[in-house]
């Protein structure tokens, strides 16, 4: 379990978080959403070590992340899987070498131990066979799949993604969700999701923040969502008219 309590982050005069605290579950999908400017990709960058938070703390299975050294977090980042925006794959390696290449930092497995782990990522995340494709070979959707695929080669205890289904079209973007969801569950993982994708929230938000102006104004499930009051919420969730079909038939 992922907790954070009364985290605030301020650049310079600029206070981008207000005091947010929330617990991510194992085996659940947790999505963080909100406008542009909410500060739901500085919550999660708060979390995972790569901003230091002003003020607050995020603990790891009860451990306080934000009060250790390098060295003593590099047991909590060993079991840390992220998936960036971009995907953020390694152009010049192929796609087996992608995914070990967490497994060459981190462990000291043995070659065979390392494309053992390999293949059986890809396998399990629909991508079999395509060990030795390069980056600019595959589709946007593949790309994602093997962001995830390198994402989990580690066995994480917590996976942090962030706005999986951009630039993806509605179809893969459900065939992305399926799969964080399936990972998700399979193994037990603490999974933090952020987007803007209301299909997303609507399809796994198995607990969702709403961040508007760097607060918490909301906090419940996909199944709750549809019934808030809060009218900045409404506003967001229900902005499209497919949404606003959507909650018309709830």
């Amino acid at each position: 379990m992922i907790e954070i309590k009364d985290i605030y982050k301020t650049f310079g005069e600029n206070e981008v978080l207000k005091g947010i605290s929330a617990k991510f579950e194992p085996g659940k999908n947790h999505l963080i959403i909100g406008g542009s400017g909410s500060g739901k990709t500085t919550l999660l960058k708060c979390i995972v070590g790569l901003h230091e938070p002003t003020k607050g703390q995020v603990l790891f299975s009860g451990e306080n992340f934000t009060e250790m050294s390098f060295e003593q977090r590099v047991p909590i980042r060993t079991a840390i899987g992220m998936l960036f925006q971009n995907s953020a794959l390694f152009d010049s390696m192929t796609v087996e070498e992608n995914i070990i290449f967490p497994l060459n930092l981190f462990t000291d497995q043995s070659r065979s131990e390392k494309l053992d782990r390999a293949n059986f990522c890809l396998e399990r995340v629909n991508l079999k066979g395509k060990n030795h494709l390069y980056p600019s070979e595959l589709s946007g959707g593949m790309k994602k799949r093997v962001g995830i695929a390198r994402a989990i080669s580690m066995e994480p205890k917590y996976l942090f993604v962030d706005e999986p289904n951009s630039g993806l079209d509605p179809q893969t973007s459900i065939l992305i969700d399926e799969l964080i969801n399936e990972i998700t569950q399979e193994y037990k993982i603490t999974t933090v999701v952020v987007t803007h994708d209301m299909n997303s929230v609507m399809g796994i938000g198995d607990h969702i923040i709403f961040l508007n102006q760097g607060q918490k104004w909301w906090e419940g499930s996909n199944k709750d969502i549809a019934h808030s009051d809060i009218k900045e919420l409404n506003d967001f969730v229900f902005a499209s008219k497919f949404m606003q079909a959507a909650k018309a038939k709830l």
